[in-house]
């Protein structure tokens, strides 16, 4: 993981970090997506669970195959959104990084990398894509960070 990476996945003091469990088919295939591709350090764990530093916020990938995978979406300016899903506000830079990473790693993505809302209010990079067991991630990036609740 690079330096860049390692210092993102640091917890914020300004923002008290957040704690999302979700389900997954495979503890093994979970801590082969989230963390060699995505770089999110690992935490404590047993045989049916493992916490994740996600940029500095515990995500907990629980085994339970009958509850994986997106149902619905919901049309955001043009784009099939997955209803259910997570991801993380970067920095541009690091979104870039990332979304390099991802393509160059032959990540299906549902929602290509791209500019969204485009010249107004709330303009932000953005992608969607599935971890292995179909939960629906969303990784974006305001130029302006102040934007990102902008009315």
């Amino acid at each position: 993981m690079s330096q860049t990476a390692a210092a993102s996945n640091t917890a914020s003091t300004a923002i008290p970090p957040f704690h999302l469990a979700f389900p997954v088919h495979s503890i093994a295939a979970a801590r082969e997506f989230y963390g060699s591709l995505l770089g999110c350090p690992e935490g404590r764990s047993s045989e049916n669970w493992v916490d994740f530093n996600f940029y500095g916020h515990q995500i907990v990938a629980h085994l339970a195959p009958e509850e994986i995978g997106h149902r619905k979406t919901s049309a955001v300016d043009g784009d099939a959104v997955p209803v259910r899903h997570f991801g993380v506000v970067l920095s541009m830079p690091e979104w870039e990084q990332i979304s390099a990473k991802l393509t160059a790693a032959g990540i299906d993505f549902i929602i290509e990398p791209h500019i969204r809302f485009k010249g107004e209010v709330g303009e932000q990079a953005t992608m969607f894509f599935l971890d292995p067991s179909g939960n629906a991630l969303e990784i974006k990036a305001f130029a302006d960070r102040a934007s990102l609740f902008a009315k």
